[in-house]
């Protein structure tokens, strides 16, 4: 179910927060989120987030494309490893 359109996206205010400062700063860096949640607004849009997955940060680089999807499905949380049963064994 989506979010009614008069609440707005909803973000993290500490997430803004860092984003302003993270604008005004000269250097470029990762600002750590565990925020899966949040919208990618597009004041967000050349900054790099670190998205946590559960078990390590995600570097994720905001471009024009990614603005109203959420941070978190840009950093995958399961690792497929492939099928158990695909394993062909070849007669030689």
């Amino acid at each position: 179910m989506a979010r009614s359109v008069w609440k707005g996206p909803f973000v993290e205010g500490s997430l803004i927060k860092k984003a302003e400062k993270a604008r005004q700063s000269v250097r470029s860096e990762v600002i750590k989120t565990w925020s899966r949640r949040s919208t990618i607004l597009p004041q967000f849009v050349g900054l790099t987030f670190g998205v946590y997955n559960g078990k390590k940060f995600i570097p994720v680089n905001v471009s024009e494309e990614m603005v109203g999807h959420k941070l978190g499905e840009f950093s995958p949380t399961r690792t497929f490893t492939g099928h158990a049963g695909d394993k062909k064994v070849s007669k030689e």
